[in-house]
């Protein structure tokens, strides 16, 4: 299969999308023309892009949780709860595992299932089982707009569902929703796929329909380097542009150090822009997400409300348009409708008492320009090895190791570099591995792991990484030897 960024010819999308529309009976529900003008009938509070453009203007952070069960009117009530006593600027519909594996089968069993026993028994809502009616349900029950989150390397049946039944914001890409998710799945492919997914969107928007879409900027959770998040969330908008995407949310998972992590979200936006006016996009506008902290949580709700107001303050300092927010029960299993609008308020508090404050130091200046070294050095490789064509040149550089995610199950991934924090909590290069990092940069980053090591009085090795994993957990940042 030979992958090149270039926009995907109708004729080649229409025979394809003949394809995809059968794979599940409620796809013969999906009409284009009519899923746009149902778009175009939605009052502008509950358009996703039209929120997100307000709030970037005017430098506001907006509030967005995580939720989603098996049924219709739960999950409507569900949403419900955290718009009207959450305080939710945004809402989310999480789909379930068996979706995002395109197990359209067992998900059906699973709603069956969710309607004998009372309650869910999926962790998501199944839209492509609900078809498209079911999610204009959602959508028309709410005053809040609200955003598709899953993890499904071929989403392409999911997103026709969703874009029909109303959904103005799609989250996902060919990288992140592949390396992080899947084994054996190639790069190849779900590009590829993923290219149908933005071509979607760009034939939605060149009808006047703008709907937003969100690369998945965690990846792997807490210990990715942000130049590596970074260079990810650049390359997926870059593919998305090209096929008429207008609207992009880059995202980056809260690292844990307040320095870094605001810099990490400065440094996305900007450079994001960057690369996208480089290649002639000039016209998509990007807003920035901000992750709360994706590791372990301490079971104390006490201590678990600590790390949510950590994260809202980074939100709120970087000027992130969105924070994704998290509940304080987040170690203890799926929370409560209760416990995720406390996570909600909580959050909306700390970026109110924030708002209004500006955070600009030496150290912040210096710690932007390593981030942005460094992702240069991995996105501009990654160019070289496509000879200008970043679709060519991402799956090369992930086989090379050039673009490689830690901890990823893909067998595709390198897993060569090894990250770790350094001795003030940042995220920093233990092991290179083959990332292209300039000679200046990869001292930098030997010389802050090795300055940990000396505090610590051992040997820099794999064990800090061990440590620094289960370190949230116990209430500490850096994983220090006992």
């Amino acid at each position: 299969m030979e992958i090149k960024n270039k926009k995907l010819p109708d004729d080649e999308f229409y025979k394809i999308r003949e394809e995809i529309l059968q794979q599940w009976p409620t796809g013969k529900d999906v009409d284009l023309e009519e899923g746009i003008a149902y778009h175009k009938a939605l009052p502008e509070h509950k358009v996703f892009s039209k929120k997100l453009n307000k709030a970037k203007a005017e430098r506001k952070t907006l509030i967005q949780p995580r939720a989603g069960v098996a049924l219709i009117n739960e999950h409507i009530e569900l949403l419900t709860y955290l718009q009207d006593k959450g305080e939710a600027d945004l809402l989310p519909t999480t789909i379930d595992s068996y979706t995002r594996q395109n197990r359209f089968k067992e998900a059906e069993m699973g709603i069956e299932e969710s309607v004998r026993e009372q309650k869910s028994m999926l962790n998501g809502f199944p839209a492509v089982n609900h078809g498209v009616e079911g999610c204009r349900q959602i959508i028309d029950s709410l005053n809040t707009p609200v955003q598709m989150r899953h993890g499904t390397p071929d989403a392409r049946l999911l997103t026709e569902i969703a874009y029909a039944g109303g959904f103005t914001s799609y989250e996902g890409g060919g990288i992140s929703y592949n390396i992080p998710y899947a084994k054996n799945v190639s790069l190849e492919k779900t590009i590829y796929d993923w290219q149908y997914v933005d071509r979607l969107t760009g034939i939605y928007e060149e009808a006047g329909v703008s709907i937003n879409r969100e690369p998945y900027g965690p990846l792997t959770g807490t210990l990715v380097p942000p130049s590596v998040s970074n260079a990810v969330a650049i390359i997926e908008s870059l593919l998305a542009a090209e096929q008429g995407v207008k609207n992009v949310t880059v995202g980056y998972g809260q690292c844990g150090n307040l320095i870094q992590d605001i810099a990490a979200l400065r440094v996305l936006e900007e450079l994001t822009e960057e690369y996208l006016h480089k290649f002639g996009y000039d016209d998509v506008v990007v807003t920035t997400v901000l992750h709360q902290w994706m590791g372990g949580f301490p079971q104390d709700e006490a201590k678990a409300f600590a790390v949510i107001s950590w994260g809202s303050v980074v939100a709120a300092l970087a000027k992130a348009t969105k924070v994704i927010v998290k509940t304080p029960h987040e170690a203890v299993g799926v929370p409560t409708k209760e416990a995720n609008a406390e996570g909600l308020r909580c959050t909306k508090q700390t970026i109110s008492l924030l708002q209004d404050q500006e955070l600009n130091t030496n150290d912040l200046d210096m710690e932007k320009a390593i981030i942005k070294g460094e992702t240069q050095c991995i996105v501009n490789k990654c160019l070289e090895m496509g000879v200008g064509d970043i679709a060519v040149g991402a799956i090369r550089g992930v086989k090379a190791g050039i673009l490689d995610i830690p901890f990823a199950p893909s067998r595709h991934n390198a897993g060569r570099m090894l990250p770790a924090r350094d001795n003030e909590g940042a995220v920093r290069f233990l092991e290179l591995g083959n990332v292209p990092l300039s000679k200046e940069l990869a001292d930098f980053n030997r010389e802050k792991i090795e300055f940990r090591a000396k505090m610590e009085k051992r040997e820099a090795s794999f064990q800090m990484v061990i440590d620094d994993v289960y370190a949230i957990s116990k209430g500490k940042l850096v994983g220090r030897p006992r």
